[in-house]
């Protein structure tokens, strides 16, 4: 199968199936509708809350609406992207024809967490995408959770980065990243609270323009600490972003989303992650090994022109024990970002090669089914997708070959996986 056609599959396995019904209200401007919102009807009043929602979020702490959604919102068939939980699509608000963003959830206690962390966690922090309503309305057969959220027009991360072509991207711009990031993360540990999925997916612009905003997304994993020592155990986690402790099974607190951010730091300085699978798609065990151990390098070629003070926080966020492992308050407080950072270059090409890049989030997305969940009862549910052998990697090891033969510069430890 071509990688073309790898990645259409892949694609065509994310569409949500059509559904059967519509509400009353709504049947006079059915034909106005798109044909999702035909199988949206509202929930009465005093419909009694699932049996299979637990005690502690039977009660949601906020108002929430019952009515349909389409009464309020035009909902498009426009995806804007997948989230843990659910897909995301475009709608408009129907008084103020403002562009907005829909999730859609079947009702669950991991959705109403989610939802409930998200809410609690936007109030106060311009760097957390913003909720704007919340519905509980019936989706085609199912009772679902209708998150509507601002529209984040600007798109996710990387792709703003690999779309321009004025000039070239410096090692200033990533710290205006990264300090975006830190302030959101910064406010969710304030909180006592991990995200646990930070990854460059889940972050967004808000505009074009160049002063955007950088917001974090998607609280599927997100879970309160309860001010306790070490209180989390399950392991949620995407893969190239996973802190070592929780690939160890050992119980874990807030300290992996600084090495998520340590991971998503070193991709934004080079172009390519400090750690991947040489056979492509799931995380391998070889892979898992260099991640434990903290094994990864700063090769010359792409390294050449990022400034020491950037390599010093990477180090420190990416430090295997999370108990030496900086905080959060230290990156805010760190030289790199309060001091001058320079407007020096630095070599992404990687990320710029289209087939590099897009067979990389072929093996990202593919890692991701398999292995990334929230729930034990998830995994019935994981498709499998097993792409080629990576082809990142196999560029690699002949850049190995080659400097092995020169004499040059060591091989990429992280990417050479000899099992």
């Amino acid at each position: 199968m071509g990688l073309r056609d790898f990645f259409r599959k892949y694609k065509n396995r994310n569409e949500i199936p059509p559904c059967s019904t519509i509400n009353e209200k709504s049947q006079i401007s059915q034909q106005k509708q798109t044909p999702k919102s035909r199988y949206i009807k509202s929930i009465n009043l005093n419909s009694r809350v699932p049996e299979n929602i637990s005690e502690k979020y039977r009660q949601f702490p906020f108002p929430t609406r019952r009515n349909a959604i389409t009464d309020e919102y035009e909902v498009s068939e426009e995806s804007l992207g997948i989230g843990i939980n659910g897909k995301v699509l475009t709608c408009w608000q129907r008084a103020t024809k403002r562009k907005c963003a829909l999730k859609i959830i079947k009702d669950s206690d991991k959705a109403r967490r989610e939802i409930i962390l998200h809410k609690k966690a936007c109030e106060g922090c311009v760097y957390i995408v913003q909720i704007l309503d919340i519905y509980e309305n019936i989706f085609g057969e199912n009772r679902c959770l209708l998150l509507v959220m601002e529209c984040m027009d600007g798109g996710e991360l990387f792709n703003r980065i690999r779309n321009r072509h004025d000039r070239p991207y410096t090692e200033r711009e990533a710290a205006n990243v990264i300090l975006m990031i830190a302030k959101a993360v910064a406010h969710l540990h304030h909180m006592d609270m991990a995200h646990r999925d930070l990854k460059p997916e889940n972050l967004l612009f808000t505009t074009n323009a160049e002063d955007a905003l950088l917001k974090l997304t998607d609280f599927g994993f997100a879970k309160e600490g309860n001010n306790e020592q070490r209180p989390l155990n399950t392991p949620c986690y995407t893969p190239y972003y996973v802190a070592p402790e929780i690939l160890s099974h050992d119980k874990y607190d807030k300290a992996c989303d600084i090495w998520s951010m340590g991971v998503i730091m070193y991709i934004l300085l080079c172009g390519y992650p400090p750690f991947f699978s040489i056979n492509g798609g799931t995380i391998s065990a070889g892979m898992k090994t260099k991640i434990r151990a903290g094994e990864y390098q700063f090769p010359k070629d792409e390294w050449k022109n990022v400034s020491e003070e950037a390599k010093t926080v990477i180090r420190k966020m990416l430090t295997v024990d999370p108990a030496t492992r900086v905080t959060i308050d230290w990156i805010l407080r760190c030289p790199w970002l309060v001091g001058t950072v320079p407007e020096t270059p630095i070599d992404i090409h990687s990320m710029f090669d289209s087939e590099n890049y897009e067979q990389m989030q072929i093996e990202i997305a593919a890692a991701n089914h398999a292995q990334r969940r929230a729930d034990a009862d998830d995994d019935a549910h994981i498709d499998l997708l097993t792409p080629d052998k990576s082809r990142i990697a196999q560029r690699a090891a002949k850049r190995q070959r080659q400097s092995a033969t020169e004499n040059a510069i060591p091989p990429l430890s992280q990417i050479d996986e000899r099992e």
